[in-house]
């Protein structure tokens, strides 16, 4: 996960972050400046209030329906998924704080554990301090710590040029024990539980014909 794109898989795949938040900056200042207008204990003081309340409530909602849609397709399209317990408390005390609470990182990974438990997938989250920007995914050389904005680097034992994420991403499948290899594998369809008429029923058995009912002279 990067503050460039949302979300990079290991197989290079980049999602772009859709900003819910800057992108109603304009229309919540506008609430926002109506609503420090009214009067404090004015009916219109609390229909502003409510306004601000619905547009956050939007973008909440906007949010939210994109983490489902696509935690639940990288969960779906997957046998297994990993991630890297990222910092975020930390970030969200720096300079991009604000790129941090808009991408709402934390509710994500938790949504993409819920989606693992219910279609049976494999999540794993890997520690924080694993080095997966620092160890080229070629050959395993530690090239040491970048700043920021250094996005594409050139290992100086292989002379690989790396994509700083999509390298990442690469070493978190490594770190999890996944074959990067079965991203996008095919997956194989879960288990369907039986309705509930059918689930646990036998046919009931046939009563056995005796012996005058069968047709049968009986001595």
């Amino acid at each position: 996960m990067g503050l460039g794109h949302f979300a990079v898989l290991s197989d290079g795949t980049k999602i772009d972050s859709p900003r819910f938040l800057r992108r109603a900056e304009k229309r919540l200042k506008k609430v926002q400046r109506e609503l420090s207008r009214k009067a404090k204990g004015s009916k219109n003081r609390g229909k502003a209030r409510i306004r601000v309340a619905r547009a956050h409530a939007r973008v909440a909602d906007a949010r939210r329906e994109f983490h489902h849609q696509l935690s639940t397709r990288l969960i779906r399209d997957n046998q297994a998924v990993a991630v890297e317990d990222l910092a975020v408390k930390g970030l969200a005390r720096t300079r991009l704080a604000k790129s941090v609470h808009d991408a709402g990182w934390s509710a994500f990974v938790n949504m993409l554990e819920y989606e693992a438990a219910r279609y049976g997938r494999t999540f794993v989250k890997i520690g924080r301090f694993e080095p997966t920007s620092q160890v080229c995914s070629r050959c395993g050389v530690k090239d040491g710590p970048k700043p920021l904005h250094v996005r594409v680097w050139t290992c100086g034992a292989c002379g690989a040029v790396l994509d700083r994420d999509v390298n990442a991403a690469v070493n978190v499948a490594k770190a999890a024990g996944l074959a990067v290899s079965a991203c996008r594998a095919q997956v194989r369809p879960g288990l369907v539980p039986a309705p509930r008429s059918e689930a646990g029923t036998h046919p009931k058995p046939k009563p056995v014909a005796t012996g005058r009912q069968a047709g049968i002279s009986v001595l």
